[in-house]
């Protein structure tokens, strides 16, 4: 049986899907927007005193492929000389032969909360001439801090990731072949515990600094302990009352608090390595209106040198040198684009790529649209 209801006209029906799509579409940007800049605070920020340190040791590859260093190398042939003197062997530096020999810096990180026995990862790279290190295996060198002391001894063989291979004249090189790893090469022998007993406030310190960015930490915080414990210092640091939160222990508040996210919008920056013509932007990189004139002049200058000779088989006259030179020019019509509000950087390089910008234009133009005021980032040229 029918209904007797009225039922929608089909033109009013898709009107109204219609204005639905388009509500959706506007919805789903900023939906998805927001959604991007929400980061969880342990991977914007660090907790003060808890950190990695830097360890350094000076040692001997052995075992190269007649690729070590040169005779000349006077400082591996004394490390050489010095390690078989502790071994029992004296011999005099002068008898000994380094080619299958390389001195070496080591380097590694110790990370923090390292117990006696933990494993690192070591890098080993030449510290002479020599031309690979490739099969080679790192004697026992001991690894020390800032503070001179040992924390760490080195040894193993060493995995590289290239070569080099020579042969009738002939070289070719891959990557790096002075520079090796050293997987777990290295072995904890001194801990570098913090007491985090000890801590009454926690201090995160955040990456990139921004008022903002520490103020939402700040209210993030104290809304999850349901309690004034945050408190914002700076652009950098908010700092936690251990007391104040009331947990059992200072590692279960860092674990809570690194939970916590919030939306973080990071600096507006553009960076540049001039030398390469490499350009790195954030996405939210915006231009003020901006036109950009882009064109080229090229002069070319050519001598052609001839020479005027006497008649033949004359006995007077002299040959005379003659420089015919052309000098040509060639301007070639300025190329524009134009920017509306709101482009970003991405929009500026497809323009100018449009127009036959090289990588060195786009530099110098985005160094002009900065000193011109165009651009809303921080620009910085490495």
């Amino acid at each position: 049986m029918l209904s007797s209801g009225r039922v929608p006209a089909p033109r009013t029906v898709n009107r109204a899907l219609l204005l639905l799509a388009i509500l959706l579409l506007l919805l789903t940007p900023a939906c998805a927007a927001n959604n991007d800049h929400t980061v969880l605070l342990r991977d914007i920020a660090d907790v003060e005193g808890v950190r990695d340190n830097q360890l350094v040791g000076y040692g001997l590859v052995v075992g190269l492929n007649g690729t070590g260093d040169k005779q000349q190398t006077y400082f591996t042939v004394q490390t050489l000389a010095n390690a078989m003197k502790r071994m029992g062997v004296q011999i005099s530096p002068s008898q000994v032969v380094v080619k299958n020999v390389a001195a070496v810096f080591i380097t590694a990180t110790l990370p923090a909360f390292a117990h006696n026995g933990t494993k690192l990862d070591i890098t080993v790279s030449s510290a002479g001439d020599a031309k690979s290190l490739e099969g080679g295996v790192l004697l026992m060198t001991s690894l020390r801090g800032p503070d001179g002391q040992v924390y760490a001894e080195a040894q193993g063989p060493l995995a590289l990731g290239g070569y080099s291979v020579a042969a009738v004249g002939s070289t070719r090189t891959v990557n790096h072949p002075t520079v090796g790893r050293v997987v777990e090469g290295a072995i904890v022998e001194r801990e570098t515990q913090v007491d985090l007993s000890q801590f009454h406030t926690v201090t995160l310190v955040l990456r990139n600094p921004d008022f903002t960015a520490t103020r939402d930490m700040a209210d993030v915080i104290n809304n999850e302990f349901h309690a004034s414990v945050a408190t914002q210092m700076d652009n950098r640091t908010v700092q936690i009352d251990v007391a104040a939160a009331g947990v059992k222990s200072v590692p279960l508040l860092i674990s809570r608090v690194q939970a916590l996210a919030i939306n973080f919008h990071g600096p507006a920056k553009v960076v540049i390595n001039e030398r390469t013509g490499t350009i790195v932007m954030g996405g939210n990189v915006t231009l003020s209106p901006v036109s950009v004139l882009h064109g080229s002049l090229s002069i070319q200058v050519e001598t052609v040198f001839t020479a005027s000779q006497p008649e033949p088989f004359s006995k007077t006259g002299t040959t005379v040198p003659l420089a015919n030179t052309t000098v040509s020019v060639k301007d070639q019509p300025a190329q524009s684009i134009r920017l509306e509000s709101g482009a970003n950087v991405d929009d500026l390089i497809r323009g100018l790529h449009a127009i036959g910008a090289t990588s060195h234009d786009i530099v110098s133009i985005l160094q002009a649209i900065k000193s011109s005021g165009g651009l809303q980032a921080e620009l910085e040229v490495i």
